[in-house]
């Protein structure tokens, strides 16, 4: 079995209720309250945890807590909440697309791979639940998320497969669709501006590709990818989009505020091009994403911390210490990505 990363970060973050968004260095920020777009994420690692015998007991708090969160956060329609406070007040009426999208991305996970058929049945009910909603959707990311989830879900509910398959197609079509609206000669894009967690888009035209047997997503796909990397290695070191200002056609990329969340994205979608197409290069493309976690970024300055968690990012005055949820999450779901990939490759590197 491959080795699994610490989750000591992750527990302290989570508590009866959730998983606090925010952190203070190391220390979890209970002002900031819960998000459901975390919580979606971290299902994901809850069911690998739950499922090794190591962690199965500490896999079990976790899946139950996030679980339950979830059930609480659904509304009667089947959209989410997206943010509740520590008083455990929801503080909106209804959550963005993104945190739909990426709830159903962990439900879907749940719903095919938690190893208790309790925990599998209640995922399967939220996540059906969700489905109506997704044609309330208009953004290619939601729909990057929903799919990743939905391609779980079209395993673990072959009677519910021409409903899922439907929702799982509209999705793709809905990315590669953007893209042969704004692609160019120099620009094979979906969007005007590259933004946030980048790779999951082509990362979800391959894995649908593969699902529903459909070589325009696979080949969508592919073309995304090669010109995303071609945009974010430099002489073999990961520079991400930067949130500070974006990539916006014609225009430079920004380097300042640089995210995990990429370089999680573009190991999932690496590893995936690497199983559809046999080239090995993307196994390299996934070592180098990795190593932006460990100090080969443009700064030098290691990200991934002892205790499985991770420094928020890279801004122009070098590493941001505090620790976060999405950005632990990331590092996780990356060392879990690459252990499978590279088997026996050290999951923190030494200083």
């Amino acid at each position: 079995m491959p080795p699994f990363p610490q989750l000591d970060h992750l527990v302290a973050l989570t508590d009866d209720v959730g998983l606090f968004q925010h952190a203070t260095l190391d220390v979890p920020n209970r002002s900031c309250g819960y998000c459901t777009d975390d919580v979606g994420r971290a299902l994901l690692i809850a069911c690998d945890a739950a499922a090794r015998p190591q962690s199965a007991a500490l896999g079990a708090r976790l899946m139950t807590t996030y679980l339950s969160y979830l059930h609480d956060a659904q509304l009667a329609d089947g959209w989410f909440h997206g943010f509740m406070g520590y008083d455990r007040r929801w503080q909106d009426d209804v959550g963005s697309p993104d945190a739909v999208g990426r709830a159903v991305w962990g439900l879907g996970y749940a719903e095919r791979h938690a190893p208790r058929a309790t925990w599998r049945t209640l995922a399967g009910r939220l996540r059906a639940r969700a489905l109506p909603g997704i044609a309330r959707m208009r953004f290619v990311r939601p729909h990057a998320y929903v799919a990743l989830g939905l391609l779980h879900a079209l395993d673990a509910r072959p009677d519910d497969a021409r409903a899922v398959r439907d929702a799982l197609a509209s999705c793709a079509a809905s990315i590669a669709d953007a893209y042969d609206a704004y692609r160019t000669a120099d620009w094979r894009w979906c969007e005007d501006v590259m933004t946030y967690d980048n790779a999951r888009l082509p990362e979800a035209l391959l894995r649908c590709g593969a699902a529903l047997d459909d070589l325009r997503l696979t080949r969508i796909g592919i073309e995304m990818l090669d010109f995303y990397v071609g945009a974010v290695l430099e002489d073999d070191v990961f520079v991400p989009v930067g949130s500070d200002g974006w990539y916006p056609r014609d225009g430079a990329k920004a380097r300042r505020g640089q995210q995990p969340l990429e370089a999680a994205a573009l190991i999932d979608a690496a590893a995936v091009a690497l199983a559809l197409t046999g080239e090995e290069r993307w196994r390299r493309v996934a070592e180098i994403a990795f190593d932006w976690f460990h100090g080969r970024n443009t700064h030098g300055s290691r990200l991934a911390a002892e205790g499985g968690g991770c420094a928020d990012g890279i801004d122009e005055h070098g590493v941001n210490l505090n620790m976060g949820a999405e950005s632990t999450l990331a590092y996780l779901l990356s060392a879990v990505a690459m252990a499978r990939l590279v088997p026996g490759r050290p999951l923190l590197l030494a200083r």
